[in-house]
């Protein structure tokens, strides 16, 4: 089917988004991954070339484009080149909201310039050794001291950007009797003494971005440096949730897309008893399957893209639209690795890889179990 969301101006987006990953990224993908991180060039690359901050006010060096469907055509074009290593969509996607929404004007004009440019890496830590989707569960402790300033002690993991990144929203806890009103945000800042990166975490897939482990010991925060109002820190989680997941959930139905496309493509020319493997039965019956479930996906997912740009996006459909389209991809990406036999289990074929990197999806950004949980809330009232 025609998608109908995007227009000219989206559409030479992403020529730009495909050139830009195919000369800039691609070539040195499959070394970043052996290295666990990307190089800092392409961050730099990016931001030169328009990709980073697109919502960010030209004031600030951003592209001053309040418009959430460029961030979709990059998620897309990622996803689709099989590039998971370059942690664009967290810094464009999730980490962009905190900033544009929570900063001071003074904050505004000292980190958005190199969040634009990609000079600044951005990371968010939320999750900790012992909590990961229950976020009221937060042990990591900010304390105010005599002259204003925070204490902030605490360790968070999982953490994407985690060490690239230049400032990092952390999300601590302020006062341990106030509930969700007891949380606030802080924007640490690389080279803050007492502010550690830990493992570069090994993972399963998306070996090319660095995932990692933070601490953070009598880490004297600015309350300059503090996001928002104190104790609202759990709100603003909230709200910048929707996007969170809904960019997951465009993630997932473009990578259910291309493992369809390359599978296709794989049993057209794969042989098996003297004719193409397209040309059994079953296989066609497959294929039909996944590119119909696809397409519906599709269609659900790009009515949350328009009514997340018109602010109608409901928190209960962004959790629909992550853990339906991040489950479909699973299930999707598992019926292609059978079709392609053997080979489909081997690296150097792209459905292996897609394999590994989409488990994720189910998981981060709330497990599919706290999204169906939340669904389940809004329709019982």
């Amino acid at each position: 089917m025609q998608r109908e969301i995007f227009n000219d101006e989206h559409d030479a987006f992403r020529d730009l988004c495909r050139t830009f990953i195919a000369k800039e990224v691609l070539p040195h993908h499959e070394q970043w991954e052996e290295d666990g991180q990307v190089d800092r060039a392409v961050w730099t690359q990016a931001g030169a070339a328009g990709l980073l901050g697109m919502g960010v006010p030209e004031e600030y060096g951003g592209g001053g484009v309040d418009d959430f469907r460029y961030n979709v055509v990059l998620d897309e074009e990622i996803v689709a080149a099989g590039t998971s290593g370059i942690g664009f969509p967290l810094h464009n996607d999730v980490v962009q909201p905190y900033l544009l929404r929570l900063c001071t004007e003074e904050q505004k004009q000292r980190w958005l310039p190199g969040f634009c440019s990609g000079e600044l890496i951005t990371a968010i830590a939320m999750t900790e050794p012992g909590t990961g989707s229950d976020l009221q569960g937060i042990a990591t402790r900010a304390v105010r001291d005599a002259n204003g300033d925070w204490i902030l002690n605490g360790s968070k993991t999982f953490i994407t950007n985690g060490i690239l990144a230049d400032l990092v929203i952390v999300v601590a806890k302020t006062d341990a009797d106030a509930g969700h009103l007891g949380f606030t945000l802080f924007v640490v800042e690389r080279g803050m003494e007492g502010f550690e990166r830990g493992r570069r975490l090994k993972k399963v897939g998306m070996k090319a971005q660095d995932t990692a482990e933070l601490s953070f010991t009598d880490v004297r925060v600015p309350d300059a440096n503090r996001l928002g109002e104190v104790g609202q820190g759990f709100i603003y989680l909230m709200q910048n949730l929707a996007q969170e997941r809904l960019s997951i959930a465009v993630a997932s139905a473009a990578g259910a897309e291309a493992a369809v496309r390359m599978t296709l493509e794989y049993t057209k020319e794969r042989k098996a008893f003297g004719r193409p493997v397209s040309k059994f039965q079953n296989t066609r019956f497959e294929l039909a399957e996944m590119d119909t479930e696809a397409s519906v996906a599709r269609e659900f997912v790009d009515r949350c893209i328009r009514q997340h740009v018109e602010s109608e996006l409901s928190v209960p459909d962004a959790a629909k639209a992550k853990w339906w389209c991040s489950d479909l991809q699973n299930r999707i990406v598992d019926r292609c690795v059978q079709l392609h036999g053997g080979y489909g289990y081997m690296l150097e074929y792209p459905i292996a890889r897609a394999f590994v990197d989409s488990r994720v999806q189910a998981i981060y950004g709330g497990t599919n179990e706290i999204m169906k949980e939340i669904v389940g809330r809004a329709l019982i009232g």
